[in-house]
């Protein structure tokens, strides 16, 4: 079985992104599992284990831009990706009002 964790910088503070509400969506709209992240940008576990299969991240970006009081362009950000064996994924996400990157992580 497979575990996922997530990590969120804000580009445009320089700092961690505190307080983003994230979802795991399974291959359906189904939610499978949900956090917020800490005060170090981090969620260390979301989803117990996850089997080989396709999955969706959903942070709630337009939310934590808001509280911020910062214009912002997407209201969320879905990053789908794949587990295809028996390891650690951890998906990292670099944001700002107007853009984000991401990428997998170790």
């Amino acid at each position: 079985m497979s575990t996922l964790s997530t990590h969120v910088l804000d580009a445009v503070r320089g700092a961690p992104a505190t307080g983003i509400a994230v979802a795991l969506h399974g291959g359906g709209p189904e939610e499978l599992d949900s956090g917020v992240t800490a005060t170090d940008g981090r969620i260390g576990a979301l989803g117990a284990e996850l089997v080989a299969g396709t999955y969706r991240l959903v942070f709630d970006t337009g939310a934590y831009f808001a509280g911020l009081r910062i214009e912002s362009f997407y209201p969320e950000i879905s990053i789908t990706f794949i587990v295809t064996e028996d390891r650690h994924y951890h998906i990292p996400l670099l944001l700002s009002p107007f853009a984000f990157s991401t990428y997998r992580g170790s």
